[in-house]
């Protein structure tokens, strides 16, 4: 049974990719600090499904405590490494900076470092689709420079890329960098918009919405996103021929890839399609352009499909209404 360690296990994506992982046969060591950066109850409720498999086992430690990643990859010698632990959120970014700096780049730094000392057969490490800041191109390409975050989480990120190059090009480690675009769907961050509009919506509280709702992004469901993520995992960079707008770097086994939907969507109608789930209409609450944010995120998927082929693409109504479902269950509203 191979074995792969998940950075990040309890969170949104983490829970959702150790499930799929321990369905496709694998053994999985996840590791999660468990932080009150959001509730840490609904980081325990995904952890609780996960423990229920027989091939699941979590160790709750922060990931930028010296030595602590090292020992484990010593320990579970794994196969397949995805990092997903990160401190999330561009707005949180601008008023507690100095948590990203300890998680995201202290944290990625450990995971590297043992990396080098026990090698895996392939290294996936999250990005963001902020990464691209600036950027008035759209939609944003692998190839496209990056060099204008508007963030200090992108600014993390970004440099998290340029450190896992480093060590790629380096030690020769495989690694694959995925630059993620919104992703929604059940067992979400209730700091998300999609969250934080339904549970406003329910409560009959006003919902903020960001510069009158003139912005597009790129939602993309939960179970789409994660489909990508495997299928990726088996695509190592410098094991395969080079395709059409490959970003698969000249001197190391990296590569980044986008994982979106590759259709943008109009906040308005975001919120619509959640007024439509619940069947209930939201007190809207229009607001100015925030520090850090982007008016629009659109990924161009087209490397991803040369990759792994075609990707699910659900529906806006079909994945929000899946979200409102768990909502309601798993809050009983």
């Amino acid at each position: 049974m191979p074995t792969a360690l998940v950075t990040g296990a309890a969170g949104f994506i983490g829970y959702h990719l150790c499930a799929r992982l321990l369905s496709e046969g694998w053994r999985v060591v996840g590791i999660d600090a468990l932080t009150d950066y959001y509730d840490p109850e609904l980081k325990r409720a995904r952890l609780a499904l996960l423990k229920a498999r027989p091939d699941f086992e979590i160790i709750e430690a922060r990931i930028e405590e010296e030595g602590r990643l090292l020992s484990l990859m010593q320990t579970h010698q794994p196969e397949l490494v995805v990092h997903l632990a990160a401190q999330a959120g561009v707005r949180h970014s601008i008023d507690a900076p100095r948590s990203y700096m300890h998680a995201n780049l202290e944290g990625t730094f450990e995971l590297l470092e043992a990396a080098r000392a026990v090698p895996p057969r392939h290294m996936l490490l999250a990005s963001t689709s902020s990464v691209y800041g600036a950027n008035t191109k759209i939609p944003y390409a692998e190839t496209d420079r990056a060099d204008h975050p508007l963030s200090f989480y992108a600014a993390t990120k970004k440099a998290m890329e340029a450190m896992a190059h480093s060590y790629a090009h380096l030690y020769d480690l495989p690694m694959t960098m995925f630059r993620f675009f919104t992703v929604y769907g059940p067992w979400g961050r209730p700091d998300m918009a999609l969250f934080k509009f339904t549970r406003g919506i329910l409560e009959g509280l006003p919902i903020d919405i960001y510069n009158h709702g003139q912005m597009r992004r790129d939602f993309t469901y939960i179970d789409d996103l994660i489909e990508g993520v495997i299928r990726l995992s088996s695509t190592v960079p410098g094991q395969g021929a080079v395709v059409t707008g490959d970003s698969l770097s000249s001197v190391a086994p990296f590569r980044v890839v986008n994982v979106g939907n590759g259709a943008p969507v109009q906040l308005l109608d975001f919120v619509t399609a959640i007024e439509t789930a619940l069947d209930q209409s939201a007190d809207r609450n229009m607001m100015e352009m925030q520090p850090g944010d982007v008016l629009e995120t659109w990924a161009d998927t087209s490397l991803l499909r040369q990759l792994v082929g075609e990707l699910p693409k659900t529906q806006l109504a079909e994945g929000v209404g899946e979200f409102v479902r768990w909502y309601r269950g798993y809050y009983g509203t």
